[in-house]
């Protein structure tokens, strides 16, 4: 019964469920990230590549190869698939990467901005009112008194 205890009070600790919420959003944000670059940047890039579909770019290393067979119908040389160093795929995922990163610096920049408003807020509201100036003692008063007579003198 302790284990199962023990485990209750990790998963329900404040900061694994905080963190779970943000990897599960994490997830969402990056589809949406994915979706904007693939259905909404990309088409006019591959338009202006000339009709090219973005991530197909590549270059051919290796040619295809196809099966060689006998007379009597035996693979001599099997298949060989095509290799293909694809840099459009690179380079769409490089710019996803981006994307991602600017849109979370700007919610970071954001939060931060809210939180320090609220802090401001919380201490202003928090803050004790000023202490009234202390009462001088009774020696300070007489020695006012003093100057003031003799200010009057002159």
């Amino acid at each position: 019964m302790g284990l199962l205890q023990e485990f209750k009070t990790f998963a329900l600790k404040g900061n694994v469920v905080d963190m779970a919420v943000g990897v599960i959003i994490g997830g969402a944000f990056g589809k949406i990230v994915t979706s904007l670059v693939n259905d909404i940047i990309m088409p006019p890039i591959g338009v202006a590549l000339g009709g090219k579909n973005f991530s197909d770019l590549g270059v051919v290393l290796k040619a295809a190869q196809p099966e060689v067979l006998n007379e009597a119908g035996e693979v001599v040389t099997p298949a060989v698939a095509e290799v293909l160093w694809k840099y459009g795929a690179f380079l769409q995922t490089c710019l996803d990467f981006l994307i991602i990163a600017v849109s979370v610096f700007v919610m970071i920049k954001i939060i931060n901005k809210l939180t320090s408003l609220r802090k401001k807020e919380e201490e202003a509201a928090a803050a004790p009112a000023p202490a009234p100036a202390p009462e001088p003692s009774k020696e300070e008063v007489l020695l006012a008194e003093i100057r003031d007579i003799l200010k009057e003198k002159k």
